[in-house]
């Protein structure tokens, strides 16, 4: 007779897994075995495949042509031992200083030119910062109460009372609005290089991530303030040009698309090449940058850069990936010919190999 124990035991389900080749981990397997015949092929083919390549990406790097100018400390215009950087930081920000720098291109740059600003340890990659926006708002559906995301840059006071923020968040109230301009120094005058504010972002960001409200911009805005640290409200960002004003203001939507390391540059710039006299590029010569300095960068010791480049086929300047894929080929040869002296040397012979038996010694 089944005593109780036994019928509770029979009752208590099995962990045992399933009687299943999967389940029971016995289905077939492969695993490969390194064996001089497949590692040192492996080195070989990788250093002799990568070094080419390298060499390749580090040659189209080098045809990109540079100019790089930091601007962080540039003295104010009529003033005695003051920079810029001092003035605004007296002065609140309240009015911008005027600099100029004078710099000397010791070559033409052909081709497509574009202008960037450059910052350093500057975190736009900080977690807090990135998420500090309103994606609905930027696709145009104006709501009088922003994402909870933006605060506290959701609200500021305009006319004695609190109005939504458009955009709202810390990116958007941290743009980068100095004011660069370039002049060519030709004889007995100074010639403005013709620019172009549109074309420098991208694409998808434009058409897909950043929409206008419908119907009139000054009007759709009305009921919203503009960000705390902004001169003027978005809607009067390019007032001449409808298609780069309000949300799809390509300045604001390269601002928007955060850098990834403190140490960046963004596009600000293309030189206007129908202009006459910049049809195929900046001839070289004397030009002067003239900054209308906004930005403050001093205070978390960071730096401010005007960077004049041309383009490559692979694109802007960039030798890292070129200098990466030469190491890896280089010390994948390196390792192959070392592995491959120590197989010499050090392996046995194939007869030694089949005559091996259970007596033979180890060594």
């Amino acid at each position: 007779m089944a005593t109780s124990s036994d019928t509770s035991e029979h009752n208590v389900k099995s962990r045992r897994p399933a009687e299943s080749a999967f389940k029971q981990q016995r289905l077939p397997a492969w695993q490969p075995i390194l064996t001089a015949g497949t590692v040192l092929p492996t080195f070989f083919v990788i250093g002799i495949a990568f070094i080419p390549v390298g060499i390749g990406l580090l040659y189209f790097s080098d045809e990109v042509k540079e100019h790089v100018i930091d601007y962080t400390y540039c003295m104010k215009e009529d003033a005695v031992n003051e920079t810029c950087a001092k003035f605004i930081k007296d002065t609140k920000m309240l009015e911008p200083c005027v600099c100029q720098i004078n710099f000397n291109l010791t070559e033409d740059f052909k081709g497509d030119v574009y202008f960037y600003y450059g910052l350093s340890n500057y975190y736009q990659n900080h977690r807090r910062y990135v998420k500090s926006r309103d994606d609905s708002q930027l696709l145009g559906h104006l709501a009088l109460t922003p994402s909870s995301d933006c605060d506290p840059f959701s609200y500021a006071e305009e006319e004695g009372k609190m109005k939504p923020i458009a955009p709202c968040g810390a990116i958007a109230n941290s743009l980068f609005n100095d004011s660069l301009r370039v002049y060519s120094q030709e004889i007995n005058k100074m010639v403005e290089v013709p620019v172009l504010n549109t074309g420098i972002a991208w694409t998808s960001d434009k058409d897909i991530k950043f929409r206008n409200p419908s119907g009139d911009l000054k009007t759709a805005f009305a009921n919203f303030t503009k960000p705390v640290n902004w001169r003027k409200p978005v809607w009067m960002l390019d007032p001449n040009n409808t298609d780069n004003n309000g949300f799809q203001n390509e300045d604001l939507i390269v601002w928007m698309r955060t850098a990834a390391l403190p140490t960046f540059r963004k596009l600000y710039r293309r030189v206007d090449h129908t202009r006459a006299g910049f049809i195929i590029g900046l001839a070289k010569g004397p030009y002067t940058l003239q900054i209308d300095y906004n930005y403050p960068v001093t205070d978390f010791d960071g730096t401010k850069t005007f960077i004049i480049s041309t383009t490559s086929l692979l694109g802007g300047k960039n030798p890292f990936l070129g200098v990466a894929y030469v190491v890896v080929g280089s010390l994948c040869l390196l390792l192959g010919i070392v592995l491959l002296v120590i197989h010499v040397r050090c392996s046995k012979s194939t007869t030694e190999m089949i005559n091996v038996n259970p007596r033979t010694p180890y060594s």
